[in-house]
């Protein structure tokens, strides 16, 4: 234990040194909340991509520089007055004790079904006592990926009976505005199309979660499919000295479907 706290302390000094006016690091000097953001974004799907990769030296490494992103906005909040790295971690101590009272306090043990249930249940509370006056979604962050967001609303809204009675009728609704986006592509107006890609796009979210899907991980599965199988086109082609600018669709197409049928092949 006084190994780790010793760790932790060596990070906070190190930042500290960074953000130091006279001898500190002129880029990190620089830097405001707003800028930080995207790395802190950034470093959260790395963690993320090394955890589906499997790799856990480098989550490690990744887990670390996300927690230096924890760090950077602890140092720049303390430097304003406002809260430190210690004020942090007892907020963040507190909602677990406060979450969970089957664990730290006299409420009887629950299933994994009824702690989320509860979980959401003293969320909404936190919620209305931050803002009393607040609408359901608002405080959902506008900064989150698309479709995560868009999962996040609708399941939101569903826990008060505003959804999709089950997923045939989610599966009807995507069809619906499918017939919509191809009319408007037949019109042209691209600025009726961004909409109705959007429809469909969000009705996707919600086919996802009525699901019990994350979209994001599928489409990040999708992503991985599409560049496995089109780095074994390149392979193909390079055999010839020849790369896909040599090829036609064709060629390139067939090649696709070898690599699909070794897909096939693929664990699971």
């Amino acid at each position: 234990m006084a190994e780790q706290t010793l760790a932790l302390q060596r990070l906070l000094d190190i930042m500290a040194r960074l953000r130091d006016p006279k001898d500190g690091c002129a880029w990190d000097l620089e830097q405001t909340f707003a800028t930080i953001a995207p790395y802190t974004v950034e470093e959260a799907y790395e963690v993320a991509d090394a955890i589906q990769r499997g790799d856990l030296a480098d989550l490690r490494d990744e887990l670390g520089d996300l927690l230096f992103q924890v760090v950077f906005h602890a140092r720049m909040a303390e430097e304003e007055g406002a809260f430190a790295f210690d004020d942090v971690a007892r907020a963040i101590v507190d909602k677990m004790i406060r979450r969970h009272p089957h664990i730290f306090g006299d409420a009887g043990q629950r299933t994994s079904g009824e702690q989320v249930r509860a979980w959401e249940e003293v969320k909404a509370a936190e919620r209305a006592a931050k803002a009393p006056r607040a609408g359901l979604l608002d405080d959902i962050p506008a900064a989150l990926p698309g479709l995560t967001r868009a999962v996040k609303l609708s399941k939101r809204a569903a826990g008060v009976g505003f959804v999709w009675p089950d997923t045939h009728a989610v599966l009807d609704k995507l069809e619906e505005e499918l017939a919509e986006l191809r009319a408007e592509v037949a019109k042209g107006d691209h600025a009726a199309l961004r909409e109705e890609l959007g429809d469909v796009l969000f009705v996707m979210a919600n086919l996802a979660r009525d699901l019990d899907i994350d979209p994001e991980d599928a489409l990040r599965e999708a992503n991985a499919k599409f560049l496995r199988r089109f780095r074994l086109i390149e392979a193909r082609l390079a055999e010839d000295g020849r790369t896909p600018h040599d090829s036609d669709l064709q060629e390139m197409d067939a090649l696709w479907n070898e690599a699909r049928a070794q897909d096939k092949t693929r664990p699971r």
